[in-house]
């Protein structure tokens, strides 16, 4: 897979000189646009001719090709594997949106996850194969009314105050700006998952069914909302740790606000993005919540039920600094954030992204805590703080962009003896712009020993990531 990064890099570098170094010959009597030819702009049907009634369409993929070193004790398809290499699709997204009239809008986004040759399946799983024909469902399903709209509808000027209230299957989520992260405008190859305190427990791929608010407050952007989690029922062992369990089916309440120094973003989808190629001065500070009474629960003692909330916290800084002259291009992108989580005594979660590896049930080493696969101790009662850095390097091609990258997460979990860190180091290159990405990253996790909970061993990943968005 080394190899394979290096190939890589030499093939994109000599197809970004050889674009570079074509001379064009312009023809007087032709007409010569200055436009990028591969600028394809919006995919978007305009429904009257004033423009403000519309639908919009988006696309994007993001294929994995990977090495995994496993952790000890994995089978994979029923056999024994330490190194582990396979292909899969990470993510693959439609999006629909629609400006029905100036007042009212609707956001629909379908499409699959974690399909690889043996994860994802749906009805092709069982004696015919694991991992084919993923399911493909609705993301996102929501309507959105303008209470306070950005432009004044009469006059089309800018409000300094916006207003909007929607209602449906949404991800207009608290806690943090990764929270609410776009997974078309990553830093790294992934975001750390972390950020979403109930994924695929209480939420749907990080949504929850509910009403929300969002807006603007002159320099002061925010998103609040009330749900209906999404019902766990999970029983917990006598003595042991908090599981989820929310059969009290009690409402969450979520917010996050992030006020901006410099320049503003725009948030007409619930998305923020984590990389904008440093094109424009960003400093952005917030901090947000999520709380759900009863969330969890505990049995202390035979036949004996506590329940416990899940209130989680969250502290973040976003920036981007364009760096240099600007015909050079350079900036840096940073971004830090402080989780405080708390779900109930103990509570600890594990997960594997396109997890490969099954427990083989022969093995008698040293197994993890984390189980088998690129299993790693995701979350829990506890705190993470995760911080990334990226630098755009100067600008030596009209087709190509390279921006290498850092991520680091210290995670001191209540259920462990011992904090543990775990880095992403990596480079993105980028060809004309967002629309298309490719992701080199190496990732290096740590493995807790079952009966010591400490720190015994250290795996690694290598990832190819290949992605469109349009």
């Amino acid at each position: 897979m080394k190899k394979l990064f290096i190939i890589f890099s030499l093939a994109v570098m000599q197809y970004t000189y050889s674009q570079d170094t074509v001379k064009v010959h312009k023809n007087p009597d032709e007409a010569v646009s200055e436009k990028n030819p591969l600028d394809i702009g919006e995919l978007k049907i305009n429904l009257n001719p004033k423009g403000d009634k519309w639908l919009k369409f988006g696309i994007s993929s993001q294929i994995w090709l990977r090495s995994i070193e496993n952790n000890p004790g994995t089978a994979v398809n029923g056999l024994p594997q330490e190194q582990t290499y396979d292909a899969g699709i990470r993510r693959m997204r439609l999006i629909i949106q629609s400006q029905l009239t100036p007042f009212y809008s609707v956001f629909l986004q379908m499409g699959i996850n974690n399909q690889s040759f043996i994860s994802g399946g749906g009805t092709g799983t069982g004696n015919n194969g694991a991992g084919k024909k993923a399911p493909f469902f609705f993301h996102d399903a929501y309507n959105e009314l303008a209470i306070i709209p950005r432009n004044n509808f009469q006059t089309g000027k800018p409000n300094k105050n916006n207003l909007y209230f929607g209602a449906g299957l949404h991800s207009w989520n608290g806690v943090s700006r990764m929270t609410n992260a776009s997974t078309t405008k990553m830093l790294a190859g992934d975001i750390p998952i972390f950020n979403f305190p109930n994924i695929e427990i209480a939420d749907q791929f990080s949504r929850q069914l509910g009403v929300f608010v969002h807006g603007e407050f002159d320099r002061l952007n925010y998103r609040f909302s009330v749900n209906k989690p999404f019902a766990t029922n999970l029983k917990p062992t006598v003595g042991g740790a908090a599981v989820d369990n929310n059969q009290s089916g009690r409402l969450s309440y979520s917010g996050y606000a992030f006020y901006q120094f410099f320049n503003k973003e725009t948030t007409i989808t619930s998305f923020l993005p984590g990389n904008n190629l440093a094109a424009k001065k960003v400093l952005n500070i917030g901090a947000g919540f999520y709380t759900n009474k009863d969330a969890t629960q505990t049995q202390p003692s035979e036949n004996v039920f506590i329940s416990h909330p899940a209130n989680i916290f969250g502290a973040d800084i976003y920036s981007e600094i364009p760096m240099g002259s600007k015909h050079k291009e350079m900036g840096l992108t940073l971004y830090s954030v402080y989780y405080n989580y708390n779900y109930g005594p103990n509570y600890l979660r594990m997960s594997g992204l396109l997890n490969p590896g099954t427990p083989d049930p022969q093995f008698t080493g040293q197994k993890a805590l984390e189980g088998a696969g690129n299993n790693r101790v995701l979350m829990g009662t506890g705190n993470i703080w995760f911080s990334q850095v990226g630098f755009v390097l100067p600008k030596f091609s009209t087709v190509l962009k390279v921006q290498p990258f850092f991520n680091y997460a210290l995670k001191d979990m209540k259920a462990l003896n011992q904090s543990g860190s775990y880095y992403d180091i990596g480079a993105n290159f980028y060809l004309y712009g967002q629309n298309a990405r490719i992701v080199a990253q190496y990732s290096s996790r740590l493995l807790y020993d079952i009966t010591s909970k400490t720190i015994f061993d250290r795996k690694g990943e290598f990832l190819l990531s290949l992605q469109i968005v349009l």
